[in-house]
């Protein structure tokens, strides 16, 4: 490696905040490494990492709470910039000496901020220009309490009607806090704004982009590895793909992969992803067809949580027999990334919610006695999709919608049958094959059909047929955790809803699912 990639790094400590992994997102989109801890993590944790700034989240409780999160004093004492945001700045005014306390107005969504001093971190960033020069924002507001009186050495940067220190800096010390959350794209500027403290006030350069990762990782396998043999469960799924691609770079035909083809993966995907691998990149993929084994066990099994239970059981027990057979593989790879550490650190703390239990068909027996390989536990969705990309995947594979780990099993509801799961491929291969065909697949964050176990009575011709119903859903979102359905064009639904009637011999009847999340969830199941 010419350079270390994580060389420059911003530390972000986590208050509770759902927007926590988007303010990591928006840093690494400037090309600086960055990671999220907890705001319980300790002095040497904090020391080892040796961050070259500090960004406080926001978080759900209030400041004036006796048993409330508090900020690292070794984070107070480091000699680094801090940016406080919400929750962190409000932290931040009470550690140094400010007050806050309970506002009688509350702000929640758009607020326009008067900028009165904009320091280092604020200047020349502006949505509109009042007279006299001043600076106004457009930004995104979530909170209850207020900064009433500054710490000492702080000016006000930034004010509304009813938070009078909406802002706030001491430039001698490179120390901010923002009352709004620059992170989310309502906040116009947000981007500049962490852009300005990240590469401007930490004197970020960045390292950290698609070929570097690239590059590092490969040295860093090769390094783990040597001339030992790995092995990867491949899915088909975006995360197991970029690290097949990624391995077979780095190591070449001391890669093995198998898949297994579980019976409940979309039309004609388990050739594709023979095709694209083991045809048309030359990775040794061994192809399990296992259809009949998971549909014997799912048999009778109507309950959600016992479905993805078994189907992810089941994988590991067909993975570990095969895996059995191949000799001299010292090295397990698997698509971690890292979300998935953030949500183990999380558990940890018992900060998690289980709303369903999570299974990547792509995961790996922990009881096996080999050396486990996670070479995207670092990066981002975002970040594994555009080294994907970087390392020569189609884009259409690499930028498919999510697709659920236990597969077409919890996009069936109830009992899974097998001539469930191919009229449910045929309807979803309907559906997105007219999204792609009006520009809409891209426009929509995510798109699947549901098999509903109910007949409903429909006409064909002169007859009536009672048939099995299909429901239809699409939703917009940024980061999953809430989600608006999509309001596709009615032409649309009408196109795809005929199409899945005429050619599909056993559906009756198509429904267009219009709940948000919360309060349902993105999958049915």
């Amino acid at each position: 490696m010419s350079q270390d990639i994580h060389a420059e790094r911003i530390l972000i400590l986590d208050f509770g905040s759902q927007y926590t992994q988007l303010i990591a997102r928006r840093v690494r989109e400037l090309g600086v490494y960055c990671e999220i801890m907890s705001w319980r993590a300790t002095a040497a944790e904090i020391r080892r990492f040796a961050p070259r700034g500090v960004i406080l989240s926001g978080g759900p409780e209030s400041v004036t709470g006796r048993a409330s999160p508090r900020i690292p004093k070794l984070v107070l004492t480091l000699d680094v910039p801090i940016l406080g945001i919400c929750y962190g700045m409000q932290s931040l005014a009470t550690q140094l000496g400010g007050r806050v306390e309970g506002s009688r107005t509350r702000e929640f969504g758009y607020a326009r901020v008067q900028v009165e001093h904009p320091g280092a971190l604020l200047e020349g960033i502006a949505d509109q220009m009042l007279e006299g020069g001043r600076a106004e924002l457009d930004v995104w507001m979530s909170h209850g309490d207020k900064v009433t009186v500054l710490p000492p050495g702080f000016r006000v940067m930034a004010s509304t009607a009813s938070a009078p220190i909406a802002a706030m800096c001491d430039d001698a010390r490179r120390i901010y806090g923002v009352q709004f959350h620059p992170e989310v794209t309502h906040t116009r500027q947000g981007g500049k704004l962490l852009e300005r403290f990240v590469r401007g006030i930490c004197g970020c350069t960045g390292l950290w982009n698609a070929g570097s990762i690239i590059e590092d990782q490969i040295a860093r396998v090769r390094a783990q590895v040597g001339t030992d043999k790995v092995l990867l469960g491949l899915s088909g799924g975006v995360d197991s793909s970029v690290v097949a691609a990624l391995l077979h770079r780095a190591i070449g035909s001391q890669l093995t992969c198998v898949f297994v083809d579980t019976g409940l993966l979309r039309l004609d995907e388990g050739n594709q992803v023979m095709e694209m691998f083991a045809r048309n990149m030359g990775v040794r993929v061994i192809r399990v067809n296992a259809e009949r084994e998971f549909l014997r066990k799912l048999k009778g099994v109507s309950d959600p949580e016992r479905k993805r239970k078994i189907i992810g059981r089941t994988f590991i027990e067909i993975f570990d027999r095969k895996a059995a057979q191949i000799r001299g593989v010292k090295w397990l790879a698997q698509g971690t990334i890292y979300p998935d550490v953030i949500e183990s650190a999380a558990s940890k703390h018992g900060h998690a919610h289980v709303i369903k239990s999570h299974h990547n068909v792509g995961g790996l027996p922990k009881r096996m006695k080999h050396s486990v390989l996670e070479p995207l536990r670092e990066l981002f969705k975002d970040e594994v999709r555009r080294i994907g990309v970087e390392l020569g995947l189609p884009h259409d594979m690499v930028y498919r919608h999510p697709f659920p780990g236990p597969g077409l099993g919890v996009r069936i509801l109830g009992e899974v049958k097998k001539s469930f799961a191919d009229v449910l491929r045929r309807a979803d291969a309907i559906f997105i094959e007219e999204l792609r065909a009006a520009g809409w697949y891209d426009k929509v964050s995510q798109a699947f059909a549901v098999f509903l176990p109910v007949k409903s009575v429909g006409v064909t011709g002169d007859g009536r047929r009672y048939e099995w119903v299909i429901a239809l859903r699409a939703v917009e979102t940024i980061d999953f955790m809430t989600a608006r359905w999509a309001e596709l064009p009615y032409e649309l639904l009408e196109k795809v809803s005929r199409r899945v009637v005429n050619e599909i011999e056993h559906v009756s009847r198509v429904v267009y699912d219009v709940t948000g999340k919360p309060p349902g969830t993105i999958e049915w199941e």
